[in-house]
């Protein structure tokens, strides 16, 4: 599902299961990132899935990128798989307001 910020940082704020996943390139998330954000590259498929497969599927997954196409992506692919809670940032990193690190 795509969330414009205020709903995807207000969801995110009232589910202690959410788990935020950024997946930007390693390079990307040590440049600036959301606190408390998990990172799986979705640019390197083989260890994408590998570690998509060891997450919990009953939790929610809070998924962003630059500006919105990878984590798009993401939640469509974690869908198939049979992720039912993935929500997009829509924008991404790009227009986040909220906190980040630098």
């Amino acid at each position: 599902m795509d969330l414009e910020q205020d709903k995807w940082k207000n969801g995110l704020e009232n589910d202690s299961d959410a788990i935020i996943l950024d997946v930007r390139t390693t390079e990307e998330f040590e440049t600036s990132r959301i606190p408390n954000s998990l990172n799986i590259d979705f640019y390197n498929p083989e260890i994408f899935m590998q570690e998509i497969s060891k997450l919990d599927k009953d939790k929610s997954y809070y998924i962003y990128c630059r500006t919105g196409v990878r984590s798009a992506n993401s939640c469509h692919l974690m869908k198939e798989l049979g992720f039912p809670n993935t929500y997009n940032l829509i924008g991404g990193i790009v227009d986040w307001r909220g906190d980040t690190i630098n």
